[in-house]
């Protein structure tokens, strides 16, 4: 053969693989276009049904305005669990059961009532006991007051918080345009403050409501003594922020006025309670499963509507848009009611124990406990790869708001089933609002707005339709 045939023969061969290589490049090109197109027609049919046959505002409306306030061990936590059961039925779920488990049950007794007089003029104090509080004696407490801004100020003072009621002044950083952040940095004062302030011998304390608005409504929240002694445990209650603002005013002009409270909170005995839950059982994979959830209990206060009425209803709904389209998901759906979110995480704590007894293998989970405003993104908890896969799907979401998919925290009652392979995800609304209502008597129904909670609905049932179908359960990427 001699060199020109040679070199025609080659050429001929290179023209042609490159030719099967372009066409193969096609082929995958073309596969993916059309998985794209599929992806986003099936979003778009989930987003217009929630839009249009939503259910989820009228299921908030009966929970929250017939049933109201579901704090841990109350009746009105008892109905909303036989609610959830009666609601999972209703839209045809594969199977729906009852997981018992025993709850803290905190009472809050009569209203609380506060004031202080300044230069002969009394001045009432919008206050609540904070969750796990001892009450006062039953004619209250009066004490001087001595304002500190942190936990590592009150240790400071040390003796001279002896007798005191200690004032927790720390408020929100404003410049943080996450509220949660803002919430994180001072929610400490809440929690920790009474145990700090009475093993250094504090008469009781008051904390500076967590939120950003001031206004003359005080935000309960839980609260914890530690390891301290019994005899060292003090009274401790939250003041509305404007009464906070207020009293750091006065005390300025006036340091040795007395400040006068009164709770008859109490600790009861462990009570029985449920986590509710449901599923669609998968069609390829019904042993993996993928959890979606929020928290059915909430304070007493108001209703319970963003904290987390909103999100039980979503999760709800998540199945329902999922029936409604005739997805059929390859994984089993699991949609999880938990209870005791707010004072304790039991009902968080004992899913993922049986999980583990059972050896229920979970590959993901989502959970809606930031409010029910208008729909921002997600976050993500997971290993680098499937974080990755998660942040892929931006450009199936972003048409719909959902631009933030960010590294962080899921929700308190998925977290106990972390390990290295499960995808874990927090829904993540609009914050700026959230912290106007938590924990307080406002978190009412009427604040909810019926299209930003079904907007929400649809993101999260979009994000589990993109779980099932692509998520990988080891450290690989799904090609």
């Amino acid at each position: 053969m001699n060199k020109l045939t040679i070199f025609l023969a080659g050429s001929v061969l290179l023209f042609s693989c490159g030719k099967q290589k372009d066409k193969a490049t096609s082929v995958i090109t073309k596969t993916q276009s059309e998985t794209f197109a599929k992806d986003s027609a099936n979003i778009k049919h989930i987003f217009n049904t929630a839009l249009t046959e939503g259910k989820s505002y009228e299921w908030l409306r009966d929970l929250t305005q017939n049933i109201g306030g579901r704090l841990s061990g109350s009746p009105e936590a008892a109905k909303a669990v036989l609610w959830g059961e009666q609601q999972m039925k209703s839209i045809g779920l594969d199977s729906v059961w009852l997981q018992p488990v025993l709850v803290p049950h905190w009472v809050r007794g009569e209203k609380e009532e506060a004031y202080y007089t300044v230069n002969n003029e009394k001045k009432n104090v919008p206050i609540c006991a904070l969750g796990f509080s001892i009450p006062t004696p039953t004619n209250g407490i009066t004490g001087e007051v001595i304002e500190v801004k942190s936990l590592k100020e009150a240790e400071e003072l040390g003796d001279k918080l002896k007798g005191k009621i200690v004032f927790f002044n720390g408020a929100f950083d404003d410049t943080l345009i996450n509220t949660f952040r803002a919430y994180g940095g001072c929610v400490g004062q809440r929690f920790s403050g009474a145990r700090v302030c009475g093993e250094l011998g504090a008469k009781g304390v008051i904390v500076r409501s967590m939120g950003n608005r001031i206004d003359d409504y005080p935000h309960t929240g839980s609260m914890g003594y530690g390891d301290i002694p019994k005899e060292q445990y003090i009274p401790a209650a939250a003041i509305s922020t404007r009464a906070a603002e207020n009293l750091s005013k006065d005390l300025k002009e006036n340091p040795n006025l007395q400040f006068y409270f009164k709770q008859s909170c109490e600790t009861l005995p462990d009570a029985p309670s449920h986590n509710v839950i449901g599923e669609i059982k998968g069609t390829e994979n019904p042993d993996k499963i993928i959890v979606v959830g929020g928290h059915l209990d909430s304070w007493d206060l108001g209703e319970g509507a963003h904290d987390d009425g909103t999100g039980i209803v979503q999760s709800l709904e998540v199945a329902y848009l999922l029936k409604k389209n005739n997805i059929k998901p390859k994984n089993t759906i699991r949609i999880v009611f938990f209870m005791n979110e707010e004072n304790g995480t039991r009902g968080a704590k004992k899913y993922a124990e049986e999980a583990k007894l059972k050896n229920e293998n979970h590959i993901g989970g989502l959970e809606s406990d930031a409010g029910g405003h208008t729909p921002r993104g997600f976050s993500i908890d997971a290993n680098k790869n499937n974080t990755k896969l998660v942040q892929s799907w931006k450009k199936l979401l972003a048409p719909y708001g959902l631009h933030d998919l960010t590294v962080g925290g899921s929700g308190a009652d998925i977290s106990p089933l972390k390990n290295d392979q499960i995808t874990l995800v927090g829904y993540r609304p609009d914050s700026q609002r959230y912290f106007d209502y938590h924990h307080t008597a406002i978190d009412t129904f009427d604040k909810v707005n019926k299209r930003e909670l079904e907007l929400g609905s649809a993101s999260m049932a979009s994000l589990i339709y993109l779980m099932d179908k692509y998520l990988y359960t080891d450290d690989q990427v799904k090609p």
